[in-house]
């Protein structure tokens, strides 16, 4: 088997279990050839010359201007991007950029931890074999790209505060390209019974070894 490189990077907000959340996918990569490099900064965007796939987990943190520039170049020209959750869809509020490479950004999750089902809503390998599944944990609401390849959607009831949010639709598993690069993101993910969850599990690994270069 060829071997390919993996860097997962992860930090920012300890409630996401950083660390323990992406132990839970680096004997899969490593399953699956890849030679993993697991980094807790983003530094490590400045050195992505022949890496494959970059794993983030990095929630309400800061990123630096070139290591942006640098992650920004790889997955343009085809590194592969992908996370779930806050991981990826919260990481660096403050860089609009970064969530132009994303195509979403978290913005609330009203009802806290709540019952709610994610349908699948397009043919894909990712979510092959999948219809729907039922989950209690966070529903993200978030503002997202029209460009982006929806596989799976969650529908959010009324809130007190909200009742306007009654019907909305969002994304919960998407993907997208940017340049030559592929990304791929899975909203479900708060806490490590979610990323358990086999339905959940299965899209993630999936979503890497897709995103990989």
């Amino acid at each position: 088997m060829t071997t390919r490189r993996a860097v997962v990077v992860r930090g920012g907000w300890e409630g996401h279990s950083p660390v323990e959340a992406t132990d839970l996918f680096i004997p899969f990569l490593k399953e699956n050839g890849y030679e993993v490099t697991v980094s807790d900064t983003t530094a490590s965007y400045l050195e992505l010359e022949g890496v494959d796939l970059v794993v983030q987990c990095v929630t309400m943190s800061e990123i630096e201007p070139e290591h942006f520039k640098g992650l920004e170049a790889a997955i343009r020209r085809g590194t592969g991007f992908a996370g779930w959750h806050g991981g990826i869809a919260d990481s660096f509020r403050k860089n609009v950029d970064y969530s132009f490479i994303t195509g979403g950004q978290f913005i609330s999750h009203p009802h806290g931890f709540t019952d709610y089902r994610v349908e699948i809503v397009k043919d894909h390998p990712i979510v092959e074999g999948i219809e729907h599944f039922d989950v209690h944990t966070e529903q993200y609401y978030v503002h997202y790209d029209p460009t982006n390849n929806v596989l799976a959607t969650t529908t959010f009831k009324s809130h007190p505060d909200y009742p306007w949010i009654e019907g909305a639709v969002m994304p919960a598993v998407w993907t997208r390209t940017w340049g030559e690069g592929n990304v791929f993101v899975c909203t479900v993910g708060h806490k490590l019974d979610d990323l358990e969850t086999p339905e959940v599990r299965t899209i993630i690994e999936r979503g890497l070894l897709w995103a990989s270069k």
